[in-house]
């Protein structure tokens, strides 16, 4: 469901003269005024659960700081699914300096899971979540790291009853410097969730607190290596004031190449695989073209 230009780990735009030096993600973050910039990524992610017995949704990241809520069935025992996520946004330069954005996701998930009531097969498919936020630098990569900071509103998000809009909120920050040809980048993010109807319960997400530590290599003026450890802490659910399982925390290895295809072309491909806390990989692909 946690933002668009958002950070693949490295931020901020920087001048043509040095696009060829400096790794692909960087020059991707900000978009140069007066322009658009189209973002689409594809998702996949691939989870196997036992002892699931709280109806917990499956999250899936569909950006850096951006993730997906995927319901599940209550009383599952032991479980695996599949996920797809499709997301399409836009991103405008208002100045050099910030740009806002927008994006609406959808998704395709397929359930099985097995219990002492015997197995069960499920799968559905729609509307996900709409999102729309800014970004802007704070500070250029001179004397210090850079900075930039960004902020989003849910428009929309789907739950399994109902839906619920203006309820989540996310904001961020990421700092990088750039040592030619390697970046090395901190992004911190926190999303923060009110309460909402769910059907016929009060219906309250966790929280959820990420950090992504992450290093960019661009091994030639086309091709951006970058790897990193990303660490989240999500709180328990509620369901009408009561907690529904326990705070979870999980760290995963993110690795990642980018392709710059022409200038303002560019497709970044990430796998992220779980190293602790909970199981399941995914992998992320996302597109970005500037008219």
């Amino acid at each position: 469901m946690i933002v668009r230009c958002r950070l693949a780990g490295l931020l901020l735009a920087v001048s043509p003269a040095v696009w060829a030096d400096l790794p692909l993600t960087v020059e991707d973050l900000i978009t140069d005024k007066g322009k658009v910039k189209l973002d689409l990524s594809l998702a996949y992610a691939n989870m196997d659960r036992s002892g699931v017995s709280t109806g917990e949704p499956i999250i899936v990241q569909t950006g850096p700081t951006s993730f997906v809520a995927v319901p599940t069935l209550v009383g599952e025992r032991i479980g695996n699914s599949d996920t797809l996520v499709a997301t399409f946004g836009l991103r405008y330069g208002l100045t050099a300096k910030a740009e806002v954005y927008a994006r609406m996701s959808s998704l395709s998930s397929s359930h099985r899971s097995s219990g002492v009531g015997g197995t069960t097969s499920s799968s559905e498919a729609g509307f996900a979540d709409a999102w729309a936020g800014v970004n802007y630098q704070f500070k250029q990569d001179e004397n210090g790291p850079a900075v930039l900071g960004f902020g989003e509103i849910a428009l929309r998000e789907k739950h399994r009853h109902s839906s619920a809009s203006f309820k989540s909120a996310m904001l961020g920050v990421t700092t990088y410097t750039a040592i030619d040809p390697i970046v090395f980048s901190l992004t911190a993010a926190y999303r923060f969730n009110q309460s909402r109807r769910n059907g016929t319960q009060d219906y309250r997400p966790g929280n959820l607190l990420l950090l992504n530590p992450s290093v960019g290599f661009a091994v030639n003026d086309r091709v951006t290596l970058t790897t990193g450890v990303q660490w989240t802490r999500r709180q328990a659910d509620r369901f009408d004031g009561q907690r529904q399982g326990i705070d979870r925390t999980a760290t995963d290895l993110l690795l990642g190449v980018g392709y710059g295809v022409a200038r303002g072309n560019t497709l970044n491909t990430t796998f992220k695989v779980n190293a602790s806390g909970r199981s399941g990989t995914e992998l992320r692909a996302n597109w970005l073209y500037t008219f």
